[in-house]
């Protein structure tokens, strides 16, 4: 898996650029990306949209015992961020001082690290969101 991680991030528009779906029959609205409106069923006609990049902290935790290759970044922060449109997704927060994390607070997205593979310098990228 660890030689083909770069082709499989890239092949996943929701990470890079925050693509959703919509059903243009019903109107809803998913991230991820959706094949089939599960409203809808066979009905529904998905198209591909972008994301806000702009939300708000809907909930947050401050994690102090990190999985498997985060380690170095303990303490950090994950939220569900409510975005403009809605949708709610799980992100880790990026760049933004203690004191500014609360529920409510305005974010946005930024493009960042996630993992580093030691050894044969593959990295992953994605979004994280930002406290402005």
């Amino acid at each position: 898996m660890g030689e083909n991680l770069p082709l499989v991030w890239r092949k996943m528009p929701e990470r890079y650029r925050l693509v959703g779906s919509k059903c243009l029959n019903c109107g809803r609205i998913y991230f991820p990306r959706r094949k089939i409106c599960p409203h809808c069923r066979r009905k529904g006609k998905i198209v591909d949209i972008k994301m806000p990049e702009k939300g708000k902290i809907y909930s947050f935790s401050e994690v102090h015992s990190a999985p498997p290759g985060f380690e170095n970044e303990l303490p950090y922060f994950v939220a569900i961020v409510e975005l403009q449109n809605g949708i709610k997704l799980f992100s880790m927060l990026a760049d933004s001082p203690r004191n500014k994390i609360r529920i409510g607070a305005p974010v946005k997205m930024v493009f960042r690290k996630i993992t580093e593979n030691d050894g044969k310098g593959i990295i992953a990228y994605g979004y994280k969101f930002k406290v402005l």
